[in-house]
């Protein structure tokens, strides 16, 4: 757990992304409780400075509980003390100042985020679109008032990640990495080391006496984490599908001649045409185009030949032809026979040179014969509706501060609960049981939500499916009686003791290996039995060809000096690893052209991220960007106070 948060807080590529490179995506994680930095108007001890900005304790111990609440979401065991033992409250200090230190160092560029563009960012952020796929100020004000923001905040947020994208994205963009500079790095790639790895296994050691009570109790308290249930949540919920409306959507007869007679063109007889067209945009080339199809040579050969590209529509009417090209050429191509060429036609777009490929006379419908195509036209329209009046209902009623069980009766919905269960549908109690999908959305909702919060009204399906949800309560994390995991108790504690013992054997082992005795002679002085030598020869390329990650022990054996040991526990946690590293071979890649060529495509990945920390390290240091450490410990202790919980 904590090395997850280690490698997002303290990674390169970690620090780029968090620092807001991604712009306005830092908004989306703000809508989804992970509020915005607000500059000014929090009272409380300064925590840092950077230029005339600050941050106050106040600011910093509501974004550290956002990040909570958004680990949380994703994994329902994070708790406050593994987010501070992995340094996610310094993680979180050097967003805000890096974010902080960019919009300084923009503003006296003199670059400016306009209002245009900050209210186009707004629009197009989805989770603000309404059903008909558009901006809703209902759905932002909503999600102003869930996550406690104001529009102001939201806005100095995408100003904010608007000018780092200014700044950054060039130097992100940044792929270029000389031959110079790749060579080292590509012969290291090529080193190779030979050696021997010696497996001490924890099973082949002796169980010991059963433990006692005592030892039993001690195991549990050390290790009480490994037994606890996880928060989980119970939500209360109604889904709404095109099933429910279906009585409602279902059209009338009345409905279904209006819809025939009010477009009587679409029915009638109509004639259609095959055509391929070309588009060009010098009107002499256009002519030369046309008198070479004219002459014989079909379309598409002879706009490949002018290094252009023709395109084929198929059964096209004039209005249809008009929508996809023009006036004026859809009237050239009817006015043509079949074979016939038009053009050059000015279009939208230069000029268009076509040819009739084919003419064909559709029949009229009758309504007896239309009757499918309406009713089904209807129906969607009627259900898609319909969802719509519904959900706008039930949205104006949580507007007007109404509860679950009044908005299930106002609208007549079936209310469901869920158990107990976590983020990701699972079911402690019952750890057999497969999450249902159908409740992800409504349980990613619950863990949104504080008890006490207005119902929520959420997508579920493609189809125009939702849900009316409100978090019923939240059952906190907390450890299994003892009684209950006895068993489990006694299996990890005998486990860990062998464990323990292969350690010790291990470490045995390892110091005569590392004063000259041999490595199968070292294993048995130490009581190992057994235990398990192979060779191995490896180049360090091989260190992370696994997609699974890199290879422990590879990584260890090129990070020893030649003629040295050391050890490591397997991975798979069932005992310990003795690594000898006997030769080692160069790597010249000098001689390997293609090696290199390699490296410069691999650190070109990279290198951006590399420019972009570097410029953002150096704009805080041109700005005096400062720290306060008590004030951070006091933050760090007040949060610990805390525990799991969120306020």
């Amino acid at each position: 757990m904590l090395g997850f948060f280690r490698r997002l807080i303290h990674s390169r590529l970690g620090v780029v992304v968090t620092m807001g490179v991604l712009g306005v995506v830092a908004l989306a994680f703000a809508l989804g409780d992970i509020t915005g930095l607000q500059s000014g108007g929090a009272s409380g001890s300064t925590i840092a400075k950077v230029g005339s900005e600050s941050v106050t304790e106040p600011e910093l111990t509501r974004r550290v509980q956002d990040e909570l609440r958004g680990a949380q979401q994703r994994n329902p065991g994070v708790d406050m003390s593994q987010l501070i033992a992995a340094g996610g409250v310094e993680g979180v200090l050097d967003r805000m100042l890096n974010g902080l230190a960019l919009q300084a160092f923009g503003q006296d560029q003199g670059m400016v985020v306009s209002r245009a563009l900050i209210g186009s960012e707004l629009r197009n952020i989805p989770a603000l679109q309404g059903p008909t796929g558009k901006f809703d100020q209902a759905i932002y004000e909503q999600v102003l008032a869930r996550n406690r923001l104001t529009d102001a905040q939201v806005q100095s947020d995408i100003a904010r990640e608007t000018m780092v994208q200014f700044l950054l994205r060039p130097q992100m963009g940044a792929s270029q990495v000389p031959q110079s500079l790749a060579l080292p790095y590509a012969s290291l790639l090529l080193e190779r080391r030979a050696g021997q790895v010696a497996m001490i296994p924890a099973s082949a050691m002796p169980t010991g006496a059963a433990p006692t009570d005592a030892e039993l109790q001690d195991w549990y308290k050390r290790n009480v984490a490994r037994y606890s249930l996880p928060e989980r949540r119970v939500a209360r919920y109604a889904i709404v599908t095109p099933e429910t409306v279906k009585a409602r959507a279902t059209p009338t007869e009345a409905e279904i001649a209006a819809a025939f007679n009010g477009d009587k063109a679409r029915w009638a007889a109509r004639e259609t045409r095959s055509v391929s067209l070309v588009t060009v945009l010098d009107q002499r080339a256009a002519s030369a185009l046309a008198e070479k199809i004219r002459g014989g040579t079909a379309v598409a050969e002879a706009a490949r030949a002018a290094g252009l590209e023709a395109r084929r529509l198929e059964g096209q009417d004039k209005q249809a032809l008009t929508q996809a090209t023009s006036a004026a050429v859809a009237d050239a191509l009817f006015g043509a026979q079949r074979g016939g060429v038009i053009g050059p036609v000015r279009g939208s777009i230069g000029f268009v040179v076509g040819k009739v490929e084919n003419v064909a006379q559709v029949a009229g419908k009758s309504l007896a014969d239309a009757r499918p195509t309406i009713v089904e036209e209807l129906t969607q329209k009627k259900t898609a509706d319909a969802l719509a009046s519904i959900r706008d209902s039930l949205e104006n009623s949580i507007a007007d501060n109404a509860n679950f069980s009044e908005l299930v009766a106002d609208q007549k919905l079936t209310a469901a609960a869920t158990p107990a269960l976590t983020a990701t549908g699972g079911n402690p109690e019952q750890p057999a049981a497969q999450p249902d999908p159908a409740l992800l959305p409504i349980l990613a909702a619950a863990f949104q939500s504080e008890e006490g919060d207005d119902p929520q009204v959420v997508q579920t399906a493609a189809d125009g499916s939702f849900a009316l949800v409100a978090l019923d309560r939240i059952v906190r994390a907390a450890p299994r009686p003892l009684a209950s995991v006895r068993d489990q108790v006694t299996q990890d504690f005998t486990a860990d003791r062998a464990r323990r013992l292969a350690r010790a054997a291990a470490s045995k082992a390892l110091a005569a290996i590392n004063k000259g005795v041999g490595v199968d002679k070292a294993l048995a002085d130490a009581g190992v039995r057994g235990g398990k030598v192979e060779r191995a020869v490896a180049a360090r390329s091989q260190i992370n060809a696994d997609p699974r990650g890199p290879n422990p022990v590879l990584a260890l054996m090129f990070s020893m000096k030649g003629g040295t040991a050391k050890m490591l526990e397997s991975p798979d946690g069932n005992g310990w690893l003795i690594v000898k590293v006997e030769q080692i071979t160069p790597g010249d890649a000098a001689k390997v052209p293609q090696a290199v060529t390699a490296t410069r495509r691999d650190l070109g990945r990279v290198v951006g991220g590399e420019y972009a920390q570097q410029f953002t390290e150096a704009v805080k240091k041109a700005l005096g960007a400062s720290r306060n450490p008590d004030a951070i410990a006091k933050v760090k202790a007040n949060l610990a106070g805390q525990g799991g919980s969120n306020p």
